[in-house]
């Protein structure tokens, strides 16, 4: 095990009628900025819900974040906290809500471009934050990282160190959201627990089993949220999981492989795939491609998460695959870029940026942008 220094400073808020509880989380006399997506918080009760909390509290809100936030509309709302003094930000939504509010608890303390924030390693200064969240997905409400997209480039890149003071979940708030949007949600769940798991085996037997049981449970869960979104017990899982899955809980220790992603973030900022569905389709061919490299804790994983005991190793790696590409496409996800409309143009975009930026990645560091277009290529099939 790797040497290691763990600190989560997020309050976690969970269970039913939990919103009534903001007015006493944010302290008095704070000009608090609350951040919204598209308007389904309209619909479902969440929004109402807030505006009674924060009855009497002095507030603004800020509207329109997208599914994938864009340095473009956060700019607007960056100029906006500064000219209204914001100093408390409150976010009501799911990941890309959050992860725009973290941005912004910087930019309106910055003097610069926000993008600059976005794109350099150092780290400043943020504005005290809060959220409810109401898609589990990213684990965002609590952890530090962000995801931004630049429209006008077509460019998606993270950063890291802006952490919620507290989240509200409840499982309540998810009972309403689109059969594709909890799909999704549950392989992004999925595969941040890969990301932290699938290296080589013999690292951690605690942090395995606490991955593997993030696994278990949603591959357990998962016809059930598909048939029944309004079972309060399920759906309360499903979004501890989200939490869990990304909040350092699985990682303290470990060699992680963030392959998956990365290539993500860059189909999504140029096909406009959702990045949940962006992995599902993906991390088979991470997988396959790099299956000499994992080969001891793929086969730990066929074994443990999806019981698979006999036949050769490679049979079982294959079989480990195979299970793992039909658990996505049993949630209705599409797994191959070709079914996407997604061609070679994409393609080499993609391994020509990764050549520009001579970015290397994998757990051995190891896979340049040779490795990044076989695995893309293996996804055209």
């Amino acid at each position: 095990m790797k040497n290691f220094t763990f600190q989560n400073p997020t309050k976690l808020i969970f269970g039913k009628g939990r919103i009534a509880r903001l007015s006493s989380l944010i302290p008095q006399g704070k000009r608090i900025m609350i951040t919204f997506g598209g308007g389904s918080v309209k619909n479902n009760g969440v929004y109402d819900q807030v505006v009674e909390a924060l009855k009497g509290r002095d507030y603004i809100e800020f509207w329109g974040i997208e599914p994938n936030p864009s340095v473009e509309h956060l700019r607007k709302g960056a100029l906006l906290g500064k000219e209204r003094g914001v100093d408390f930000l409150l976010a009501v939504g799911g990941g890309s809500v959050l992860d725009a509010t973290k941005l912004l608890a910087r930019a309106i303390l910055y003097d610069g471009d926000p993008w600059e924030l976005v794109i350099n390693e150092e780290m400043t200064p943020y504005l005290p934050i809060g959220a409810v969240m109401t898609l589990p997905a990213t684990g965002s409400e609590m952890n530090g990282n962000a995801v931004i997209s630049r429209y006008e480039t077509k460019e998606k890149f993270g950063f890291f160190g802006v952490y919620p003071q507290f989240s509200i979940l409840d499982p309540q708030t998810t009972y309403s959201l689109p059969d594709y949007q909890i799909a999704c949600g549950i392989a992004d769940t999925f595969i941040h627990t890969c990301e932290q798991y699938m290296t080589w085996s013999g690292q951690s037997p605690l942090m395995d089993r606490w991955a593997e049981g993030i696994f278990s449970t949603l591959v357990e869960i998962a016809p059930k949220v598909k048939a029944n979104k309004q079972d309060y017990d399920t759906m309360a899982d499903f979004m501890l999981c989200a939490t869990m899955a990304l909040n350092g809980f699985i990682g303290m220790g470990v060699v992680e492989d963030w392959t998956t992603h990365m290539i993500g973030h860059e189909l999504t900022a140029l096909s406009g795939i959702t990045h949940g569905h962006t992995l599902a389709i993906l991390y088979p061919g991470v997988l396959t491609i790099m299956q000499d490299d994992k080969r001891s804790k793929i086969l730990q994983y066929a074994e443990r998460v999806w019981g698979i005991t006999e036949g050769s190793e490679d049979q079982r790696i294959d079989a480990a695959i195979q299970n793992t590409d039909k658990f996505f496409r049993s949630l209705g996800l599409k797994t191959r870029l070709s079914e996407m409309n997604v061609g070679m143009d994409i393609v080499d975009e993609i391994v020509g940026r990764f050549a520009a930026r001579e970015e290397i990645l994998g757990e051995r560091e190891n896979i340049d942008s040779s490795v990044v277009r076989k695995i893309l290529e293996n996804r055209l099939i």
